[in-house]
């Protein structure tokens, strides 16, 4: 094996391990906490969820 294919070997399973640690660690997202994107940073309160997830 060369050292380029080993580097980038290196850099996926690192990638792919930090990727699955996040998935397992984080809690579960709840969409209806999320504001509206239109309102992202603008510091609006969250008001309510999406309406494609309304029930």
């Amino acid at each position: 094996m060369s050292q380029k294919f080993r580097m980038q070997l290196m850099f996926w399973l690192v990638l792919g391990t930090f990727l699955v640690w996040d998935w397992t660690a984080s809690p579960p997202i709840n969409l209806r906490q999320e504001p509206p994107l239109i309102a992202a940073g603008s510091g609006q309160a969250v008001s309510g969820g999406h309406c494609s997830i309304a029930k």
